[in-house]
């Protein structure tokens, strides 16, 4: 008996009955799909003929020629959309336009943006969702007043892990579409329908029902593993996934992460270019820490910037007979192990979240269950089947005094998010990539209402101090109870405002000016917990707007000189370098959003801390907020979570348990 045989049963335990049906709004765009799948059979990797220049592993001593090709071709075309939107942001006494014109022939001068989005689950895909719609100038409105449009078509880099690595590889996987046009959806499509859960599957009468659709997930899977490649629970979970994610049939089982390199919007540098994150957990190893080795995904390559690997394999042939970084005479080549959906799915690893989220705190699991559940979980972690598994490892004998899996076949890879590092930053620290600022979008749930409180940002700045981050350098960040009493996690921070606090070796660049900007609740409670599997339209929409409005700053309702203060962060680093005079306006800009380096004493903080558990419930930030009133997020957070949690959790626990009990 096989795992699909025994998901569909323990899943049909899960009814999301009380969803309501709506149809979706109206928005401006219909969802196009991609024009060609480029695997060569559906999910199952197969071998085929190397090319003549042979795939090879390479050293991270610098850009790979397919990237600084792109970029050269990318950062020309940032020009025009930011002279658009500075000029919109209207800076006091500085001609936008005339100072991009005169810095844009040496590319080193202009500036370089870069968003990144958070792991946490629907909650994080959702609230980034909110801000790209806000910095997406194809958005209706966002380029009027109080707007922030063109940012994204300002920038050069999009990174998410976890929940934000669903959101960048929806984008992608729908030919850059636009967040109105996911919201929109079309006819018989399950695009973004989080109002039907991914343990049911789609809601499409007449063609789909659980047991059909957890049969073709398991088909997919079960391919996989008939081509002679190994399987995990991770193949299950990314390929459910995409039946939300990929406007395909069957979830587009054939679509590859290499593939967004062949999308017209990408190949001609209209859009960001899209990172993914995932950690490495070495063999033996169960932890997962801030030493562990940070992996990035994008349409190039698959590698590692960390000392311990320090390479990166052509992702197009991920699974090829790689040794020592090259393939041999006899060795062959693989193309189509790179399904989007695996590689999303390795980015949000959800049954080692669960382990993490401690099932036992979950009210009204019976004893028996939780037991259960918990010794299934120690035992597919001991048997690696929890994970993410790269067979063939790509770095296999490669730089063996380093590499901790030179001498293993296996590569193993986790969520993004487990070494505590949620928002991903990593790949956009690199020096080499030259990022000057980082709109860095935290949903991350630290509290126990599941609100930020800079955890993240910590353990970034935490790493930045260890070997491992290979001189990789972040601006300071205090800790959690200063982010709280000083509220940080609740309004946009600026962190590394000024240059000359860093000390610098010669010809070392300072790190990117990070704009932080947290989860909070602006029109909408939206501290849904990260497992709650699923969420009417209307929830949907209103976490979606709520994370406009803080990107926006409700339009700059709540600071009329927001959209300045962001101009003036983009131009900050390429001001220093050019010895321009700041404007007055971004130096109060800076005086108002930059972090001042102050730290709050615990003892009078008056809030609780430690471990994430700061008792913080916010107030909404603008009148008619949706959600309970009285109790606020914490309140609604309780009632909303424990009852999906609760049913998510039976439903998984019960799947896991039929599954291990055969596997």
């Amino acid at each position: 008996m096989h795992l699909h045989t025994l998901l569909p049963l323990a899943i049909l335990s899960y009814s999301s009955a009380e969803s309501t049906r709506i149809p979706p709004p109206s928005y401006e765009r219909s969802v196009i799909p991609r024009a060609s799948p480029d695997a060569p059979d559906g999910y199952a990797p197969q071998q085929v003929e190397c090319p003549d220049d042979k795939p090879t592993i390479r050293r991270a001593d610098g850009l790979s020629q397919r990237e600084a090709e792109w970029l050269a071709q990318r950062r020309p075309l940032t020009v025009e959309p930011m002279i658009e939107f500075l000029k919109r942001a209207n800076i006091d006494g500085f001609d936008a336009e005339e100072y991009i014109n005169r810095v844009a022939p040496d590319l080193t001068d202009l500036p370089n943006i870069a968003i990144a989005v958070s792991g946490g689950g629907y909650r994080a895909l959702m609230n980034g969702a909110g801000f790209i719609k806000a910095a997406d100038s194809r958005t209706p409105g966002s380029t009027d007043n109080g707007g922030i449009g063109g940012l994204l078509q300002a920038a050069t880099y999009l990174s998410g892990l976890s929940g934000g690595g669903w959101l960048v590889s929806s984008i992608y996987a729908n030919n850059f579409t636009t967040i109105g046009a996911l919201q929109a959806g079309n006819e018989d499509s399950s695009i973004w329908r989080f109002d039907n859960s991914i343990l049911v599957g789609p809601d499409l009468p007449g063609w789909f029902d659980t047991g059909r659709y957890w049969r073709q997930v398991a088909n997919q899977v079960d391919s996989k593993k008939d081509a002679g490649f190994q399987t995990s629970l991770t193949d299950y979970w990314g390929r459910a996934l995409a039946y939300q994610l990929i406007d395909a049939p069957e979830g587009g089982p054939a679509y590859t992460f290499s593939s967004i390199a062949d999308d017209d919007d990408f190949s001609a540098a209209q859009a960001p270019f899209p990172i993914l994150v995932a950690d490495a957990r070495d063999p033996g190893v169960k932890a997962v820490t801030l030493n562990s080795t940070v992996f990035e995904f994008n349409p190039y390559e698959m590698g590692s910037w960390d000392p311990t690997y320090y390479g990166f394999a052509p992702i197009r042939y991920l699974a090829s007979n790689f040794s020592a970084g090259t393939i041999p005479k006899d060795g062959h080549c693989v193309r189509g192990f790179d399904s989007l959906s695996f590689i999303f799915g390795t980015s949000s690893s959800l049954f080692n979240a669960f382990l993490l989220q401690n099932i036992t705190e979950v009210e009204g699991v019976p004893d028996f269950i939780i037991n259960a559940v918990t010794n299934i979980l120690e035992n597919l972690d001991e048997g690696n089947n929890d994970i993410a598994q790269y067979v063939p490892n790509p770095f296999y004998k490669w730089s063996p005094s380093t590499n901790p899996t030179a001498d293993t076949l296996e590569l193993d890879l986790v969520d993004g998010g487990l070494d505590l590092q949620n928002i991903p930053l990593q790949p956009l620290l690199q020096p080499v990539r030259a990022v000057d600022v980082i709109f860095a979008i935290d949903s991350s749930a630290d509290t126990i209402y599941s609100w930020p409180n800079g955890t993240a940002m910590r353990a970034t700045y935490d790493r930045s101090h260890n070997p491992i981050s290979n001189g990789t350098l972040f601006p300071p960040v205090p800790d959690d109870v200063t982010f709280l009493a000083q509220g940080l996690n609740s309004r946009p921070t600026f962190f590394g405002c000024d240059v000359s606090n860093f000390s610098l070796p010669e010809g070392t660049a300072p790190p990117p000016l990070v704009v932080y900007l947290p989860n909070a609740p602006y029109t909408f409670f939206s501290n849904v917990t990260t497992f709650d599997p699923s969420y009417t339209l209307p929830e949907r929409d209103a976490i979606i707007l709520n994370g406009y409005n803080a990107a926006t700053q409700a339009n700059a309702t709540l600071d009329a000189q927001w959209p300045t203060c962001v101009a003036c962060a983009v131009l900050s680093r390429s001001l220093t370098r050019t010895g321009t005079e700041v404007p007055s306006q971004c130096r109060q800009c800076f005086e108002r959003y930059c972090w001042n380096g102050t730290t709050v004493d615990a003892s009078a903080a008056g809030i609780v801390s430690g471990g994430g558990g700061g008792e913080y419930q916010p107030t909404p930030k603008i009148e008619g907020v949706e959600g309970l009133e009285s109790g606020g997020a914490g309140m609604r957070s309780m009632l909303r979570g424990r009852n999906g949690e609760e049913k998510a959790m039976w439903a998984l626990a019960v799947g896991v348990a039929a599954a291990a009990a055969v596997l």
